[in-house]
């Protein structure tokens, strides 16, 4: 297959439902698990919640986990570090929602930003448009990226055997060489990391399995805790039986019911932002050190009837991410 093709067709951003499905359902209802699609995977479709937020604030919102809280009183709120969100910013569909500050209606993209900006509220946030095929650079200091879309494509290859484009390659090689925190949205397709849904699999979640400073990221149904444990949300991919996954899978609460927003796309900003709040306590932290920090100090204690095969490490916990005053 040709790079154009590979990059143009099938670059889809993850929302409630599986990329596969965007083709089959062109139009959305007034249920917030609906969703509004735009063409299908052979012209690069757009499938998103049809109710989606916004917000930048540093006040502590009803969606997020109190750990947040504690860090910013601890002083820990992203600075020193650069989350990029390589995400949809151009396109023509755009979708309301709210982050608790009202309602506001964006792009894909907007809303991951906006995500992220708000639980890591002093880190430097930049954007990347998915739809250029340039490689993405990166700033002096940590960096985070971000990234809350898949690359699908039918089934059977082998990441190798992919034309990436300079975009999509730069991304691996961070993960790879450790140069920079990848958080990669898990999927909605209630599948295994790298599973197959009607005959296509996401080829960018295969080709970052077992890199050192890669993060797959699921969605739970609410924020857990020891006296009301979280379950997956029913969308969700999971760990599966990988252990190359397990090791680098986390999953965070995404409070639909409170923002309107479904989807491992809403997840993935979550940790990207405590992965720059960690990284701005422990400052000459690697990446990778970073990355490990988050999934060693993940929580097993806050989900119903835990299983690696489905929630890999567990649940980020940001407040145990920082508790140590130095982390190798």
């Amino acid at each position: 297959m040709s790079n154009t093709r590979w990059k143009f067709g099938i670059a889809t951003a993850l929302a409630l439902l599986p990329a596969s499905m965007a083709a089959a359902q062109e139009a959305g209802g007034p249920d917030p698990l609906s969703t509004l699609c735009r063409g299908g995977q052979s012209n690069a479709s757009i499938c998103l919640s049809a109710t989606l937020p916004a917000a930048t604030s540093q006040i502590l919102q009803g969606w997020m986990n109190p750990d947040v809280g504690a860090a910013w009183r601890a002083g820990y709120k992203g600075q020193g570090v650069t989350i990029t969100i390589v995400d949809d910013f151009s396109s023509t569909s755009k979708f309301s929602g709210n982050f608790g500050i009202g309602t506001q209606t964006q792009r894909h993209g907007e809303w991951t930003r906006e995500e992220a900006s708000m639980v890591a509220p002093l880190a430097t946030i930049r954007s990347k448009d998915f739809s250029t095929s340039s490689s993405v650079a990166l700033s002096p200091g940590l960096n985070v990226l971000n990234l809350s879309y898949g690359m699908y494509t039918n089934a059977g290859y082998s990441p190798s055997q992919i034309g990436w484009s300079a975009e999509e390659a730069s991304i691996i090689s961070y993960a790879t060489k450790g140069t920079a925190v990848v958080s990669k949205a898990a999927g909605n397709d209630a599948v295994a990391v790298g599973g197959v849904t009607s005959g296509q699999q996401d080829y960018l979640d295969l080709a970052l399995v077992g890199k050192a400073s890669a993060i797959f990221v699921g969605a739970l149904n609410s924020n857990g805790t020891t006296s009301n444990k979280a379950s997956m949300a029913w969308y969700s991919n999971i760990a599966g039986s990988n252990q190359a996954v397990q090791s680098h899978f986390l999953v965070v609460g995404v409070t639909g019911d409170k923002t309107g927003l479904y989807g491992t796309s809403f997840a993935a900003p979550i940790v990207a932002g405590y992965a720059a709040i960690v990284g701005s306590k422990f400052t000459r932290a690697t990446p990778t050190q970073i990355t490990n920090q988050l999934l060693n100090t993940a929580r097993t204690d806050t989900l119903a009837n835990y299983s690696a095969s489905v929630y890999g490490k567990g649940e980020a916990s940001l407040s145990r991410a920082l508790a140590p005053l130095s982390i190798k």
